[in-house]
């Protein structure tokens, strides 16, 4: 029985410059026994229904500008899985969450940068989820609860994003020493109401949380703590951290 985890993924710049997160990722990985599979729903693919990855040999897609050359040379070669996409598939439906297979989907950098990290070889099958963000947090619960079968069966389930995600308030020149008190006092809050399962108070984070719009000025990057926490069980944080004074860095896991 697999957990399912929330992994915040930072910078691209974190396949080529993990810091904290990168020790953290590896540890976790070797913790937990080796998946026969990956389903992952990143914050980079929005959608208006649900789609699920279905080519057999999905490509790294550099969905970014600005960054340097190394990192557009970084590929992360993990096969597809389409059986397991036809599984999930079956697994939405069943829920009432009708889903279509996407055969051209590539694997974007809310995906393969955080697996970069924590399995290296590629070569576990992965299998990306979107996100209809439209939907909101309620969604992505329904979403993990449908999937959450698949634990059972040794498949991974990831949800990532980033508990903060303000980059127009980002100190580019901050040491990990500093942070952002309105960024500290949304994070602790999440993580008070994940400790105490309140997810009614999760659920209505925009008018409950300090600071929320100032964290999330758009909901996709925390959407998928939702889809970890509907497919999981108990909380646990794995590291916590802040880059760039305003941008979490959190990991947990649920179950």
């Amino acid at each position: 029985m697999l957990p399912s985890l929330f992994i915040s993924h930072g910078s691209p710049m974190l396949a080529l410059q993990p810091g904290a997160s990168g020790p953290a990722l590896a540890g976790l990985a070797n913790a937990l026994p080796r998946p026969k599979a990956i389903v992952v729903v990143s914050a980079h693919w929005e959608s208006r229904g649900l789609l699920v990855t279905a080519s057999s040999q999905p490509e790294t897609w550099h969905d970014f500008h600005g960054f340097p050359p190394a990192l557009y040379a970084v590929q992360y070669p993990a096969p597809g899985a389409p059986e397991l996409a036809d599984t999930a598939c079956a697994l939405l439906e069943a829920a009432g969450l009708p889903a279509q297979r996407d055969a051209q989907r590539p694997f974007d950098h809310g995906a393969w940068v955080p697996l970069s990290l924590m399995y290296p070889d590629a070569r576990i099958p992965v299998v990306q989820v979107s996100l209809p963000s439209h939907g909101g947090p309620a969604l992505q619960v329904k979403v993990g609860q449908a999937l959450s079968r698949l634990c059972e069966e040794g498949v991974l389930l990831v949800g990532s994003g980033s508990i903060t995600h303000n980059l127009g308030e980002l100190d580019w020149h901050a040491g990990p020493e500093v942070i952002a008190p309105w960024a500290l006092a949304f994070r602790d809050w999440v993580v008070q109401k994940l400790e105490a399962d309140d997810q009614p108070a999760l659920l209505g984070y925009r008018q409950q949380a300090p600071f929320a719009q100032r964290n999330h000025p758009s909901d996709e990057h925390l959407l998928p703590l939702f889809f970890a926490l509907g497919a999981g069980g108990e909380f646990k944080v794995v590291h916590q951290g802040f880059t760039l004074g305003a941008l979490g860095m959190d990991i947990y896991r649920f179950g």
